[in-house]
């Protein structure tokens, strides 16, 4: 493979639909021929053989009919869930051409969608040698990983320093001008590039006006599209409440949400060296740049998630009670995987060619590095109107998203039903006072082992109400006390389809819901740790924890709203 070679990296929107499918797609009928099947489908049945998830009985399969499975044809070809094609990806991955990174662009994809991904956004960190060079130099890859792979969408964005704060995905739709304008953001707007990393109001400004940026470009059809994600941000503390409102409020259709769980997710495995850090590395304590505000607690995830989405009646709820969007994603951060067995290339020149020789065979797997392959824990699902970039980034901006663990589900169906009218994840469905509003899931259970070979079994489902309270006067705050866990049902043992109903009451004067999920391995109740709530995951064990006996689901809220 070549680096710093130049081609057109104009692209166009894919049009054609993933044939790859869910990895169930090609084994859900074991009396399908090999021959029958079309070379994607058989790759991904060849892989499962080799993974030793297909055997000559298909042990630890759970298979049942068509009227189980709750899903419906498309025109792509693609099964739907509740009219929507849900598209499993991965906004935060990092290759060779970042500093901390070690892979070519072509394995992240290729890994990814063996792992079953349908999207993908390449995030090589912001810095000035990466302003200068990097950008030019990554895009041939992806535009070639995405004729080479067909099967997985992949974007081009990077990870920006955020001024004043943290880091945080940036990406756009593909297109001829997708380069150009990455790098005038970043040589304008990252924090280290521009040299605004320090907390300060003039350096909140300068984050403001690079997401301002971001819609001008959209709005002047520079790119089709671009969105952010603010990533691991409990992780150092600073992240301010405010700050991440301020985001939010001054561009709301570009600033759409926050990591709702880290990557670096085996980072917690206990190591033949000595204990592991902590999921998501989150193993720090305060500095001076944190907001102060936060307690000890917020340094540490719960059950693989950041404090702030974990806690009932935290600060992602308290933006939730505002009545305001903010929508949660679970990925890798992939840089170097645990077990792998290779490492960068000999005679590697970071400093002067902006990225690492390519990775070579070794012959011990390391079991120090943190992370996962794309897809191979971590997932977000996207409800897509169909297998295209546009989709998948309409989908992100609605919130018609969920996030999961370990592949602790198969499939999840939520509404929010008054009378006739009913809402997807992420919507708001507006009826008169005192209507009867009621939550309607469904959720079709894992029928394939995941990658460590367990097949998950789900115990329990929380719902998670709280009221409308309108926009904060202090927007450093960062809980609200009307949010609760107002129902948990108790699915131990459960097996395909389970439907779930509850009933929310007449509409008064404006709620949200939302739902977490999980195997039950690690609850709060019985362990007596450290927890975000009663019912909920409790602290991750630093430098011992393992992140395949302790799966959660989280979805995104739908909010209840009475008719003016």
């Amino acid at each position: 493979m070549s680096h710093g070679h130049s081609h057109d990296a104009h692209t166009h929107e894919h049009d054609d639909t993933h044939d790859a499918g869910d990895p169930l797609d090609p084994v859900l009928d074991l009396q399908v021929e090999d021959g029958a099947l079309s070379s994607l489908e058989l790759g991904r049945r060849n892989f499962l053989r080799a993974a030793g998830l297909l055997g000559a009985g298909a042990a630890g399969l759970r298979i049942f009919s068509g009227a189980a499975a709750a899903a419906e044809p498309s025109s792509s070809g693609r099964d739907r869930v509740g009219g929507y094609q849900w598209l499993s990806g991965d906004h935060h991955i990092h290759t060779q051409y970042s500093p901390d990174g070690q892979y070519r662009v072509i394995d992240h994809v290729q890994h990814a969608n063996a792992f079953g991904l349908d999207w993908m956004v390449v995030t090589d960190h912001g810095s000035v040698q990466h302003s200068k060079i990097g950008v030019e130099k990554v895009n041939p890859d992806i535009v070639d990983a995405r004729s080479a792979v067909p099967g997985t969408l992949v974007f081009q964005g990077l990870e920006w320093n955020i001024p004043s704060a943290e880091h945080g995905t940036v990406f756009v739709h593909p297109g001829k001008n997708e380069v150009a304008v990455l790098k005038a953001f970043e040589n304008n707007y990252d924090g280290v590039v521009t040299g605004t990393t320090a907390s300060s109001a003039a350096n909140e400004a300068v984050a403001i006006s690079g997401l301002q940026f971001l819609s001008l470009a959209v709005a002047n059809r520079d790119v089709k599209d671009a969105l952010m994600f603010a990533n691991h941000p409990a992780r150092k503390g600073i992240d301010s409440p405010h700050e991440i409102r301020g985001w939010r409020d001054a561009e709301p259709t570009i600033a759409v949400g926050f990591e709702g769980a880290p990557g670096h997710q085996a980072a917690g495995i206990a190591t033949p060296n000595g204990p592991g850090s902590g999921r998501g590395f989150y193993d720090n304590s305060p500095s001076s740049a944190s907001f102060a505000g936060y307690p000890l607690a917020s340094y540490r995830t719960y059950g693989g998630f950041d404090w702030m989405t974990s806690t009932v009646g935290g600060l992602w709820d308290s933006m939730l009670a505002e009545g305001k969007p903010w929508w949660i994603t679970a990925n890798s951060d992939s840089h170097q995987v645990w077990s792998d067995t290779s490492a960068r290339g000999a005679g590697s020149n970071f400093a002067t060619n902006g990225f690492y020789n390519d990775p070579e065979h070794t012959t011990a797997p390391v079991l120090t590095n943190g992370d996962f392959w794309p897809g191979y824990y971590s997932r977000t699902h996207v409800g897509a109107e169909d297998f295209t970039y546009g989709a998948v980034m309409k989908g992100l901006r609605a919130g018609r998203v969920w996030v999961d663990h370990g592949r602790l589900i198969g499939s999840l169906d939520v509404r929010l039903r008054a009378g006739e009218n009913e809402v997807p994840l992420g919507g708001v469905l507006t009826a008169r006072r005192g209507t009867p509003v009621r939550l309607v899931i469904r959720i079709v259970t894992a029928q394939l082992p995941n990658w460590s070979q367990v097949l998950p079994e789900l115990a329990k489902v929380d719902v998670i109400r709280g009221k409308v309270t309108g926009p904060v006067s202090d927007r450093d705050s960062f809980g609200t006390v009307d949010t609760s866990v107002v129902s948990t049902f108790d699915v131990t043992g459960r097996d395909g389809v389970i439907d779930l109903s509850y009933d929310l009451g007449a509409l008064d004067d404006g709620f949200y819901v939302r739902l977490r999920g999980s195997d039950g391995k690690r609850l709060a109740v019985g362990l007596n740790g450290s927890a975000v709530d009663a019912a909920g995951p409790a602290i991750d064990i630093v430098g011992g924890a393992d992140p395949w006996q302790d799966l959660w689901f989280y979805t995104n809220p739908m909010w209840a709203l009475p008719r003016r």
